[in-house]
């Protein structure tokens, strides 16, 4: 069997993988991607945040992805009955980018794929990791590419950013069901010729629908928008139409806000769904090997945190893996995983949040406190690391209050 080394295999070539990759390689060692999929590939989690700018510039892809030309996004709107609630993130609490892009996420992976191999990384597409044997922190990976040809490769440290395809935790046991409820996602691109420049496209927009159900609308460059409907999965048992093209629009003639613009649109493919995503692990690391981006815990899509927690835990992990190969020690648990769980976690209150309710007292409040909102949209915008701001170091109750205080004043104007 045809055996090749390596000092890092990261496995996947999504943004998780594909950040890792660079950040090594910039480093002087040398690195190799495995990818089971062909690119360009269709894969959910289009609309990026601010804070993922800063792992995608060091890694050296801002260029290429400019060159692409894509739907820049400068904040998120909120609408529920008619009210709006406008974030932008240019009035954020945080320091740091006030923009970022709304993405097909295929060309947007691929992107970031090519420009790695441009930087001398190999990518070996279409290739399935089937076994994994350590020794100390080295390993020796058997993997198969669809003829049925299996080589091996052996690596001083491995990358698992395989996303939804979690093969380190697979193969080693290490899934654990995430305490979020199970929710279903069921969406498609139209061809979105009503479109107007007052309402879009330079942000997302999610539409409350009604109690637990919510719908992202995400318009892309070239005149294609994202429209999704997310909920508990009984609630779609209860639309019409024998067809998922049949029965997604009669959902999407059922919300008065898009009724109109989505009626008798092209679908560019048949409607999908994506649902029990919500996934975590027992550990984020372990002796050779670190887990990044969906493969630690994949949350919600409500706040588009996807890409934005596989670029910074990638980010984060390429350094630590650095330290590791110079003979540096590294605290993989304080360094690493209490990290990645402080904006997860973040993240996670805010899911919870939004789901109970909570959320919607505060977006649609009236007279909002201008400071509170630009704390709020600094989480919105992905910044979740910074413990400065009071809505992310007292995450867990901030907004709990914050609704109890809204919700007193407003009893007392009555």
């Amino acid at each position: 069997m045809k055996t090749e080394k390596t000092d890092v295999l990261v496995i996947g070539a999504g943004p998780a993988g594909t950040v890792a990759a660079s950040i090594i390689k910039k480093a002087g060692f040398s690195v190799r991607i495995v990818e089971k999929m062909k690119f360009p590939r269709f894969v959910i989690g289009e609309s990026l945040l601010p804070r993922c700018m800063e792992a995608l510039e060091e890694a050296g892809f801002i260029d290429a992805v400019k060159e692409n030309g894509f739907q820049e996004k400068f904040g998120a709107k909120f609408v529920k009955n008619g009210k709006i609630c406008d974030y932008f993130f240019a009035d954020q609490f945080t320091p740091g980018w006030s923009w970022t892009w709304q993405v097909p996420r295929g060309e947007f992976d691929k992107t970031l794929a090519d420009t790695c191999e441009i930087m001398g990384i190999p990518v070996s597409y279409e290739t399935t990791v089937t076994g994994i044997e350590f020794t100390g922190t080295d390993s020796v990976t058997t993997v198969e590419d669809n003829d049925g040809n299996k080589s091996q490769i052996e690596a001083r440290f491995i990358v698992d950013g395989s996303g939804y395809g979690r093969v380190i935790p697979r193969l080693f046991n290490m899934d654990k069901p995430s305490n979020l409820p199970p929710r279903k996602a069921f969406f498609t691109h139209v061809v979105d010729t009503k479109r107007t420049m007052d309402d879009e496209p330079n942000r997302i927009t999610i539409i409350v629908h009604q109690k637990g159900i919510w719908i992202w609308v995400i318009p892309f460059s070239n005149g294609n928008t994202s429209v999704g409907f997310v909920g508990e999965p009984t609630f779609f048992k209860s639309t019409a139409g024998s067809t998922p093209e049949e029965q997604l629009r009669d959902l999407l003639a059922s919300e008065p806000y898009l009724a109109e613009r989505t009626k008798d649109v092209e679908f560019i493919f048949e409607p999908r769904v994506l649902e029990s995503y919500s996934v975590s692990t027992t550990k984020f690391y372990g002796d050779g090997f670190v887990l990044t981006g969906n493969v630690t815990e994949f949350l919600d899509p409500v706040f588009s945190s996807g890409v934005t927690l596989a670029t910074v835990s990638s980010q984060t992990a390429a350094h630590l893996v650095i330290k590791t190969l110079q003979g540096e020690q590294v605290d993989w648990e304080k360094e690493y995983t209490e990290i990645m769980m402080q904006g997860v976690n973040t993240f996670r209150s805010y899911v919870m949040a939004w789901y109970e309710g909570t959320l919607d007292t505060i977006f649609f409040a009236d007279n909002q406190v201008p400071e509170i909102k630009s704390m709020i949209c600094s989480v919105l915008a992905g910044y979740v690391w910074d413990t400065n701001n009071p809505y992310v170091k007292d995450h867990s109750t901030a907004l709990i209050k914050l609704e109890k205080m809204i919700k007193a004043r407003d009893a007392l104007t009555k």
